[in-house]
């Protein structure tokens, strides 16, 4: 089961009067938004993550990487 705490926000009374209009739930709204941000900061913290190691395993050299998994294979 999912445990759920509330956050909240100060928004003007105009927006929250044009919300009830359109019959807009706030908290749906704020939930998909914060979702939406933690998935795209995960992808950039992910995608910095990648270029990282890139780096790392161009420096290292095809020759090696062959020769670390025949040795890696050989240890079985």
């Amino acid at each position: 089961m999912t445990e759920y705490v509330t956050v909240s926000a100060k928004i003007p009374k105009e927006l929250r009067r044009k919300l009830a209009e359109l019959g807009i739930k706030p908290s749906e709204v704020i939930r998909r938004a914060l979702e939406a941000e933690v998935e795209k900061r995960t992808m950039a913290l992910l995608r910095e993550k990648v270029e990282k190691a890139a780096g790392i395993i161009s420096r290292i050299g095809v020759e090696n990487w062959v020769r670390a998994v025949r040795e890696s294979r050989d240890e079985r």
